[in-house]
This record gives structure tokens, C-alpha cells and sequence, in this order.
């Protein structure tokens, strides 16, 4: 199926004084004065993978999205096209194992496990599975900086990670949002040096300076239609940044539908 081109119209009521700022381009400490306030500009709507537990979400150098889903017996990792809503390449994970968040580094693509303490990673072209690693806790989201993976485990921290062996680097830092802890940190996008992130159950996503913890950028995504089976776990869930565009893809846990969207 092709894309269903929409009319950019803002989807809450107010806009941002940084409408043309690329993402990632705010800066400073983010007290409640300036803590940025954005609104989802939805620009094209597809149809996604309706089964599809949405775990992590990434867009490759070709424009493809790199998908990983969650749900024991379930979890994969897709390689998926937007223009015509096909699965290109799958990898399925082992029965016992529950998928989460995914990204690329290098060669290499990481997914997360939720209570496996296992990390599995791919080769980029191919998806083969070339290894796991362990790690301490649970696994939500993920994102490579250039020289580190930014990762959440469902609580307020970011665990900062070492791109090749997944050793994680000290210290931790603490999501904060005008001073308060902000825990349930989930699926992660790493732009421009800041992190936007899912807030599980939450229609709310959070543009976080990873060094400091803060949270400097809030984006209202509560219009999109989700268009998916009604369940209570069906939350929005998976952001992925369009290189060479100020645009992202968004969806959710078993949404119908993908959104390509800008945050105004």
C-alpha cells in the first residue's frame, strides 16, 4: 500500500517559537520557564505492521525502518518499507525471550531483552544474529550517540554504554522534568546529541539532554489516532528520526498506522 499524503496541520492547538529549529537544537538548563513546549505537525500516514508489539524504531541509510518488536514467542526484528508497508527482513528472537528497544552502531544492530538480561546484536546489512552480551536489570529502550549507547530500564535513569563491548559507563544520569524524577523512561531516539523519549503509557514525548538528565523539550502527540485493537497496552511506542529532515517516524504497541510527523 502507498502512502496517504496529509495536510500538515498542527494537531494542538499551539506552536513553538522554534517551528524551523532542526531537533536537538535547543540548549541550556531546562528550568519551567524554558522547558520548550512542541506540538506533532503530521505530514504522511501509513499503514504498519498491525501484530507489531512496537519496541524500538530506527530509520536506516536507505530510508527503511528497522523494527523491533516485544510479547514472548512474538519478538523479532524487522527491516521494514514504509513506501509500500513490506517486510524486507526478519530475525526472529527465542521463544523465552521478550524483545525492547533497538538501535544501530557501526556494523552493528543492538536489541535489548526486558527480563532476559541479554543484549543480542545483528549484523546491519544482513540482520544475522552475530552475539549476546549480558547486562544487569531490565532492558527498555536504546540509542547510539556517536561514541556511546544511551539505554533506559524503565525507571527515571540513562545508562550510558561503551558502543562495542556494552559495558556500561559511569555515572548514570537521572531524567528530571522541572526538578521531578520522570521514571517509566522508554524507547529512546538519540538526535543531535539530546535524547527524545517514549514515556511508557504516556502520550507525552520527553527531548532529554542525556549529560545532565534534564528534560529541556516536551511534545504533545495525545490526536494521533492509534487505530488499533483497543487494549490497554497498545500505548504510543516508537520514535525514529529521518535522516537529513527535521522529520520523524512515530508509531505505537500494535498501532495500524505510522506517522511521519515534525515537532512544532
Amino acid at each position: 500500500m502507498a502512502f496517504v499524503p496529509l495536510v500538515a496541520v498542527s494537531i494542538t492547538a499551539c506552536t513553538s517559537d522554534a517551528a524551523d529549529s532542526e531537533p536537538g537544537s535547543a540548549t541550556g538548563s531546562a528550568t519551567q520557564s524554558d522547558v520548550e513546549k512542541l506540538n506533532v505537525v503530521v505530514h504522511e500516514r501509513v499503514p504498519m505492521l498491525a501484530d507489531s508489539f512496537t519496541q524500538g524504531l530506527e530509520v536506516d541509510e536507505q530510508g527503511k525502518l528497522l523494527i523491533g518488536t516485544g510479547q514472548y514467542g512474538k519478538s523479532r526484528l524487522l527491516r521494514f518499507d514504509p513506501a509500500d508497508s513490506t517486510v524486507l527482513q526478519q530475525e526472529d528472537l527465542p521463544a523465552d525471550y521478550f524483545g525492547e528497544g533497538i538501535t544501530r552502531s557501526g556494523d552493528r544492530i543492538w536489541q535489548l531483552s526486558w527480563k532476559n538480561e541479554r543484549a543480542m546484536h545483528y549484523d546491519a546489512d544482513t540482520l544475522e544474529k552475530t552475539g549476546e552480551i549480558s547486562y544487569p536489570g531490565q532492558g527498555w529502550g536504546l540509542c547510539a550517540m556517536p561514541d556511546e549507547l544511551i539505554m533506559s530500564d524503565g525507571s527515571a535513569q540513562l545508562r550510558h554504554l561503551d558502543p562495542t563491548s556494552f559495558a556500561e559507563r559511569g555515572p548514570r544520569s537521572t531524567v528530571t522534568r522541572e526538578g521531578s524524577p520522570v521514571s517509566n523512561i522508554n524507547e529512546l531516539e538519540c538526535v543531535d546529541g539530546l535524547v527524545y523519549a517514549n514515556v511508557w503509557k504516556s502520550t507525552e514525548l520527553l527531548r532529554i539532554d542525556p549529560a545532565s538528565g534534564e528534560v529541556n523539550g516536551v511534545i504533545d502527540a495525545s490526536a494521533l489516532d492509534d487505530a488499533g485493537a483497543d487494549s490497554k497496552d497498545n500505548v504510543l511506542n516508537g520514535i525514529a528520526h529521518i535522516p537529513g529532515s527535521k522529520d520523524f517516524w512515530i508509531t505505537g504497541k500494535r498501532w495500524a498506522d505510522l506517522y511521519r510527523v515534525s515537532f512544532e
